[in-house]
């Protein structure tokens, strides 16, 4: 007997006769988007007196669910944030997601461009749109439909900039300007720190995402579209990091458990010479102690800040962060299924910037590691019977000092920013 299982269903099959066994959803919940005419009693679409009877609602999914993936964050500490994507493989073997089939209760919404959201345990885990529908008709009737979705990171790279000069203001207040354009139009939630860095004078010109991209390299900073929709701003003074908000993952009983981790130890986040640039000019930083030991690895910054001073300090900072090779815990992985409830609520809650300490003794051999990392990477697989999360990070070995912190506000260590 081979079997076809989804959350919510299995579908079993005994030469050629297929049967539907109910199981339980155990707390994850897909829903896609679809307009409604007025519903009477409706809490959004029953409203009266409204210029608009009806209204968008949501419909549960769930039932369909074969299984999905989501991706979210970045590979490296280097690197811009991306769009965060999910997919989600449904079946279809009674047409429930084909677009032509008149008698499918989401007739008329299995379009592009509607609106996604994913929750576990009731806390979101994504938040996007449906970029494509793609379905696959099997002779023997096990057809499925895959939905495949993106966050509102793509709806900025779709959009350029309302020409115009920019005047001088901190990074965060730039990331506004952009959001409150014309051409842009970002309506929905937005949580922006006011910056580090005063950004100069400029011509506003291109595409909304990489100008926002440039503004958090000027910022030293990120910008990325958080799990419930809303875009997300965090300067460098801003996200640095407090013991008091630390996560605890550990193979020692002492944290989160984890199951799975990887190690790098590398140069590809070695630079010893790095060149900073904006309309204020050009400054250059080298530690030659690492070019001698290493050799010469060097990175551009294209920037808009307003000042050469601020230029050297960039230049400063990306040098005395990344030149020498760092051993660094770039991931770790759980099926959180197996965890208590408290430890499955926490890696649930988890998002992009989040701190965390790492606690591991490889082969149990040898002293534990401790290590301070930041969230950069969240990714989800689900299945029928697991829950797979890997989180993703980088190194916070070197960074700001946060005064009278019990561990990033000690002086006389190697690791702490000017």
């Amino acid at each position: 007997m081979a079997t076809w299982s989804g959350l919510g269903q299995i579908w079993a099959i005994t030469g050629e006769t297929w049967d539907t066994v109910d199981v339980p959803v155990v707390g994850t919940k897909v829903e896609i988007s679809a307009t409604e005419g007025f519903i009477l009693d409706d809490p959004e679409a029953g409203v009266l007196d409204t210029s608009e009877l009806g209204g968008t609602l949501f419909k549960d999914i769930t039932s369909a669910l074969i299984e999905l993936q989501v991706t979210r964050g970045k590979n490296r500490d280097l690197d811009r944030y991306s769009a965060g994507d999910l997919t989600v493989v449904l079946n279809n073997e009674d047409r429930a997601f084909d677009p032509l089939h008149t008698a499918s209760p989401y007739f008329g919404d299995i379009v592009p461009r509607r609106d996604v959201r994913l929750t576990v345990d009731g806390v979101r885990q994504f938040t996007g749109v449906v970029d494509d529908w793609n379905l696959a008709y099997d002779p023997s009737g096990q057809s499925k439909a895959q939905l495949v979705a993106s966050d509102d990171f793509t709806l900025l790279a779709r959009q350029q900039l309302t020409p115009g000069t920019a005047t001088p203001e901190t990074s965060g207040e730039r990331v506004a300007t952009v959001l409150d354009m014309e051409s842009v139009n970002w309506t929905k939630a937005r949580d922006l720190d006011t910056g580090s860095s005063m950004l100069g004078a400029d011509v506003f010109d291109g595409n909304a995402l990489d100008y926002l991209n440039k503004v958090a390299t000027s910022e030293q900073g990120d910008v990325f579209v958080g799990k419930t929709g809303d875009l997300r701003f965090r300067g460098r003074l801003d996200a640095t990091p407090t013991s008091g908000s630390l996560i605890t993952f550990a193979d020692d009983g002492t944290g989160v458990p984890y199951t799975r981790v990887s190690v790098n130890y590398g140069t590809e986040l070695l630079f010893n010479t790095a060149e900073v640039t904006s309309d204020a000019g050009v400054a250059t930083a080298i530690n030659q102690t690492s070019r001698t030991q290493y050799g010469v690895s060097a990175t551009n910054l294209d920037t808009l800040v307003s000042t050469v001073g601020q230029l050297q300090n960039l230049a400063d900072f990306t040098v005395a962060k990344y030149k020498d090779p760092e051993y660094r815990v770039d991931a770790i992985g759980m099926n959180v299924d197996t965890l208590s409830t408290g430890n499955r609520a926490t890696v649930l809650g988890l998002e992009l910037g989040d701190v965390i300490l790492l606690k591991f003794t490889p082969n149990g051999i040898g002293d534990p590691i401790e290590q301070y990392g930041q969230v950069i990477r969240l990714d989800s697989e689900i299945t029928n019977d697991r829950h797979d999360v890997t989180i993703g990070l980088t190194s916070l070995d070197w960074t700001f000092l946060v005064l009278d912190d019990a561990v990033f506000g000690i002086l006389d260590t190697d690791h702490l920013a000017f």
